[in-house]
């Protein structure tokens, strides 16, 4: 067992005491990570997530009009149906990682998550697997959107070391048969940014994307991941309150995210006071 590996077996769970100094109450993402490892509300709140899905999916694919892309323009009406999933804290649960991180007073890095997902060791999100798997049972195609960067690292003599990776990750938590098609990686074509929109461009012309499952603001429509304010966010949530719990689907993620990075510093202003 190399010292990567052994240190995330030390961090499945973060149930520590502050008192053992590897972790303090200061730590960014203490609490969070303690929520979405320790907690039943965390559990129940994905839960939640996934069996809405199930009950609103046959409606979508009864209405051929149905759709959930903002970058589906014209008549879908004819393309067979397809859901869209972002994977990291969407299907492929990575708080292990971030326990890691947590545990050792670190940072994200590059060299240390190209590692992680080497080891394809990411457990499943609650209720993820069971509904991919009732899409596959009704004919509904699954198509991935995930920010993992297609060839980096771990093993760059690979073509896209890191779809592999993910690939067999996910048939390990039990979403077998995922063709490389299917997984659409940071980088894997020209124009295919962190701006998840030109992949869902590119899904849009050959499905009518009925659903859409993510983490982020940014896995569910363009230009929120930057240069914009928190207020400007607020009022896309609430100008598209329709979309969620019908179209849209959202899960917990109070780690990571554009959510922290269009912050300005002090971080401190966006605390309410009173």
């Amino acid at each position: 067992m190399n010292n990567f590996c052994r240190s995330i077996c030390t961090a499945t769970l973060l149930l520590v005491l502050v008192s053992t100094g590897y972790a303090s109450p200061a730590n960014n993402n203490f609490n969070s990570l303690l929520w979405m490892q320790a907690s039943a509300e965390y559990k129940a709140n994905v839960t939640l997530v996934y069996n809405a899905a199930l009950k609103n999916i046959d409606a979508a694919l009864r209405d051929r009009k149905w759709t959930a892309a903002k970058e589906q323009v014209g008549d879908c009406s004819s393309l067979p149906a397809a859901i869209v999933m972002d994977i990291d804290e969407t299907v492929l649960d990575n708080s292990r990682y971030m326990g890691k991180v947590v545990l050792e007073g670190g940072e994200w890095s590059p060299v240390k998550w190209d590692e992680w997902v080497a080891l394809k060791e990411a457990t499943a999100v609650p209720g993820a697997v069971e509904f991919i798997n009732a899409m596959k049972r009704k004919n509904v195609k699954v198509i991935f959107i995930s920010n993992r960067e297609c060839k980096r690292g771990v093993n760059p003599e690979s073509e896209c070391s890191q779809e592999a990776c993910t690939i067999e990750n996910l048939a390990k938590i039990g979403v077998a048969n995922v063709l490389p098609e299917n997984l659409l990686l940071l980088g894997e074509q020209d124009g295919w940014t962190s701006e998840k929109k030109s992949r869902r461009e590119y899904v849009s012309k050959k499905y009518r994307i009925v659903m859409l499952f993510g983490d982020d603001l940014g896995d569910f429509m363009p230009d929120v991941k930057s240069n914009i304010t928190p207020r400007e966010r607020d009022r896309l949530v609430v100008e598209n309150k329709n979309n969620w719990g019908k179209k849209w689907f959202i899960l917990p993620n109070p780690i990571y995210g554009s959510w922290f990075n269009i912050l300005r510093d002090p971080k401190s202003q966006y605390i309410m006071k009173e």
